[in-house]
């Protein structure tokens, strides 16, 4: 892509970090450039050609930029560099690696490598001398923080090549040459284990894409249970400030069938950014024994970065993404949060006066977050190995309106919906996810439905929606209680009201700093929702409206003491037979 005569140009206008570039030659839609400031080389990127000027967008800061100023175009889109090395590292949107960097601020135009050139890799071939290969075919492995990270052919390649030379097992550097391959006009190309790849083209190196229809298990309950996520698949948390989407995201992280987690954290607060810095690297991981931080990468960009690296900050990570999904491995990327990168978008779009979409932001936004949300899911590799990119985003709606476009725009792109209710965390009802609100498009899936119905259980499904019908009419009953008053209603609805109060207490509400019921296996879910709906399906005889509540907040602490006990201990099973005695003494 590079090229050998690169075109040049001057800049003739300056709107904030937008600038207005004359060029001599051909410039290219999201082509690099670098704008000449004194010492300094300030990389943009072209989002815009009209007749001799192109309309870029600089990553860095644009003060005291003048017209006059050089700017060199490069001849390629924004690339981010891949090899091994990447994982538990701190990169900016521009994949800059933090760590290199001195000082408490970034200094404008310094860019630092992403990987480590020095360090030696403990090479083993996969495939050998004579083997006719593909972009993205597999030519050995490294092992990276435990990972088997891949090698592969570099996805630019297009063609069939095959092997003419590839190193033995041994100690290499990321730039050592490893294998030579040629194409069928003889030409040989010899191969290390770093390529590059632009962020805003999806990577294509599988063979097939369907639907997702595994179930990802996250440990959180009113996730798993009412509303799952499968593996591959896509969601998103709209919520207010303070409602816990932080917790739930590092609850997630932590806990998900994933071998590789990605945080992107696209235009958040910095102090927000600095909790990710500072908690990750504590955190357990549950899986390994060792620190969540040794299977993660972090995309860090804070508000006061520049509007067009928030953009790039969520491609790079879904690039990233894309690239360890290559190698057959279970990404999880977290985005937090999108609608910081909407803004960005907004501003570009205002600066370029484009006609402006509802709330001034792009006309064509739910285009662009619909092609961002496609990036991600379930592949099955040339190799037959499968792997996937399961992507959760956060929405931080002003004022918590949910109607808002950023909202509406990624409800048509992603399949599940966790919206965060300011009344469930007013009340401390942790995660606040609303149960009756939220969705999940997957149980509508045929494929998803026969693997929960195989590998849970037959009847989970139907439980499932006998679950959410009780909270439904629960919220009914409470909402007559409170226009009626506790006397003025029948009994009857103060126990359809407590049993989907039983529901809330036991299903939905979870300890995310509990060590046993932080995290619920899938077995003990099945479980523990059947023990709650025979409850529920029990009738029980009551004399006055107090008793409901008496004896269903007793049924509560007895269930919630089974969540803190180990599943089938002794202590679990003496809180199950006191549950059952207490259910005996109030049955008709």
């Amino acid at each position: 892509m590079e090229k050998e005569n690169k075109t040049t140009g001057k800049v003739v206008g300056i709107v904030a970090n937008l600038v207005m570039v004359e060029v001599d030659g051909p410039v290219a839609q999201n082509e690099i450039c670098f704008i000449s400031l004194g010492d300094e080389n300030l990389m943009a990127e072209v989002i815009k050609v009209v007749g001799k000027v192109a309309y870029v967008q600089v990553f860095e800061s644009t003060r005291g930029l003048k017209p006059g100023s050089k700017a060199e175009f490069q001849g390629h889109m924004l690339e981010v560099t891949l090899g091994p090395g990447i994982l538990s590292r701190n990169y900016d949107g521009l994949q800059n690696d933090l760590d290199k960097m001195e000082g408490v601020f970034l200094k404008r135009g310094e860019y630092t490598d992403p990987l480590n050139r020095e360090k030696k890799w403990e090479f083993k071939p996969m495939a050998k001398v004579g083997d006719e290969v593909q972009a993205g075919d597999w030519l050995g492995e490294v092992n990276e923080n435990d990972q088997p990270h891949k090698i592969m052919v570099p996805f630019k390649m297009k063609g069939a090549y095959k092997i003419k030379e590839i190193v033995g097992e041994g100690e290499y550097t990321v730039d050592h040459k490893i294998a030579v391959v040629e194409n069928g006009d003889g030409t040989e190309t010899e191969l290390t284990m770093v390529q590059k790849w632009p962020v805003k083209v999806a990577i294509g190196a599988f063979k097939e894409k369907p639907r997702p229809f595994k179930l990802l298990e996250t440990g959180v309950r009113c996730m798993d249970t009412l509303n799952p996520i499968t593996e591959g698949g896509t969601g998103f948390i709209p919520g207010p400030f303070g409602t816990g989407k932080t917790v739930l995201q590092h609850a997630i992280s932590k806990q998900a069938e994933a071998d590789i987690v990605i945080i992107a954290a696209c235009g958040e607060r910095a102090n927000e950014v600095v909790e990710i810095f500072t908690e990750f690297p504590e955190l357990e991981d549950p899986r390994t024994g060792k620190k969540l931080i040794e299977r993660t990468i972090i995309i860090a960009n804070t508000s006061n970065m520049p509007v067009a690296a928030r953009e790039a900050s969520v491609y790079t990570a879904m690039t990233i993404g894309e690239y360890y999904r290559a190698m057959g491995l279970k990404v999880l990327l977290m985005a937090d949060s999108t609608s910081r990168w909407a803004q960005a978008l907004r501003e570009m779009s205002n600066r370029l006066e484009e006609l402006p979409g509802p709330d001034a932001f792009p006309m064509d936004l739910s285009a662009v977050i619909s092609n961002f949300y496609s990036r991600a899911g379930y592949v099955y590799l040339k190799n037959g190995k499968t792997g996937s990119i399961t992507f959760i985003g956060t929405v931080s709606p002003a004022g918590g309106n949910l109607k808002e476009p950023v909202t509406e725009s990624t409800r048509k792109a992603a399949r599940c919906f966790y919206g965060l209710s300011q009344a469930r965390a007013d009340s401390k009802r942790y995660p606040a996810i609303d149960p009756i609100d939220s969705y999940s498009k997957y149980l509508e899936y045929p494929e998803v439905q026969e693997n929960l119905t195989k590998n849970v259980s037959e009847s989970w499904l139907k439980e499932v929606n006998k679950a959410k019908d009780i909270l439904l009419r629960g919220k009914e009953a409470m909402e007559q209680i409170n226009i009626l008053g506790d006397d003025g209603v029948p009994i009857g609805f103060h126990e359809t009201f407590w049993k989907s109060e039983l529901i809330d207490f036991v299903i939905l509400q979870q300890d995310a700093f509990d060590k046993i019921d932080a995290s619920t296996p899938m077995k003990r879910q099945q479980f523990m929702l059947s023990k709650v709906l025979d409850v529920v399906d029990s009738s029980f005889s009551f004399n006055h409206f107090e008793d409901v509540g008496t004896f269903f907040k007793e049924v509560i602490n007895e269930f919630k003491q089974m969540n803190y006990s180990e599943f089938e201990s002794d202590k679990f099973k003496q809180h199950e037979k006191a549950l059952g005695e207490l259910l005996k003494k109030q049955a008709n």
